[in-house]
């Protein structure tokens, strides 16, 4: 039987593993402080930093902007396993949907023909519009914000921050062959580390060199999110137009069903609308002298018994002359405060 043995190159075994050695002294002489550390110009460093400081913030607001389209924690790590595993992402229905249909089943079994059943599937229908909206929404908010951002963090991103691994491991391999010239005794020897030396030096550059392209690609990438916030916010003004757009409607609907309000007509012009009479009949005219004003008249509850037995005699009493009778109903009432007398 033939069993085929992996192909081992060992000299390249070797050359690594010493190559590693030489990088683990290197760094923890520099640790130590016994050994000189090749450092980056500062035109390289402020690059640098702005490309971790793009990382760390683009990484909160991209976790904060799902936290606020999809607020239960569980649905978002659900998500975020459907993702990995390359699947669709399961249909769910959105707070407002469930609420729409509990609105909508117990107006059912109230009563449709009920003003109470009737308005609970209005409202029920409204919220399950909301629902839609919203899941809209996140959809929308998804494509054009979010899903930029993930790209961008685990394409762009990762290759910087490997790029600059490189970098840093060609720097201490610099570093290691500048202190092997140092310490060099022989003339061979002397050759052979500044041989070394050069071809360091210039796979660093190279490095180096790759590593600031794709810094400074980093402006480019600012100017793209700076479009994908744009589009954002128009997805938000559009989500809550529609929003705006469907609870005025709403409004209306329900005003249209509401039964009519009844009235205080004053001086048969001014007109106040009493939200807390609901005694039967037509609304109260009160035609009243020029020398009698009546204000406030919003505050008057007209279910009180007095005003009420002086204005049952007649819906539409002529007032003129009985100063003194209204006087006395409304001081009876508590509302002398609301009579002035010219």
């Amino acid at each position: 039987m033939n069993v085929k043995m992996p192909d081992f190159n060992v000299k390249k075994l070797v050359k690594e593993a010493g190559s590693t050695l030489s990088r683990v002294v290197q760094l923890t002489e520099e640790k130590l402080g016994t050994s000189e550390k090749t450092e980056f110009d500062n035109h390289f460093e402020n690059l640098y930093e702005r490309a971790e400081c793009t990382k760390v913030w683009t990484e909160k607001l991209l976790r904060n902007t799902e936290s606020v389209l999809i607020p239960n924690p569980g649905n978002r790590v659900e998500d975020f396993i459907f993702e990995k595993i390359e699947k669709k992402k399961p249909n769910r229905l959105s707070n407002m949907e469930y609420l729409g249909l509990d609105m909508i089943e117990a107006g059912g079994e109230f009563g449709q023909d009920g003003a109470y059943g009737s308005t609970l599937i209005k409202v029920g229908q409204a919220e399950q519009k909301l629902g839609q909206c919203e899941r809209d929404f996140i959809g929308s908010a998804g494509m054009c914000y979010t899903q930029p951002l993930k790209k961008f963090l685990e394409g762009e991103m990762k290759t910087i921050i490997k790029e600059k691994g490189i970098l840093e491991t060609k720097r201490l391999d610099l570093d290691a062959c500048k202190n092997r010239v140092r310490k060099a005794r022989s003339m061979l020897g002397q050759q052979t580390a500044e041989q070394d030396l050069r071809i360091a030096q210039s796979e660093f550059d190279r490095q180096k060199e790759i590593t600031k392209l794709l810094l400074e690609g980093i402006s480019t990438s600012q100017s793209s999110h700076l479009r994908h916030l744009h589009s954002l916010v128009e997805v938000q003004v559009r989500y809550f137009n529609q929003c705006v757009e469907i609870m005025n409607g709403l409004q209306r609907e329900l005003a249209s069903m509401r039964p009519p309000t009844p009235r205080l007509r004053v001086n048969s012009e001014d007109i106040v609308e009493c939200d807390h009479c609901d005694a039967p009949g037509p609304p109260y005219l009160l035609t009243t002298t020029p020398n009698f004003t009546i204000s406030s008249l919003s505050n008057i509850h007209s279910q009180t018994p007095q005003l009420n037995a002086f204005v049952a005699e007649s819906p539409t009493r002529n007032l003129q002359g009985d100063n003194d009778e209204i006087i006395n109903a409304f001081a009876s009432i508590g509302h002398t405060e609301n009579i002035s007398s010219i």
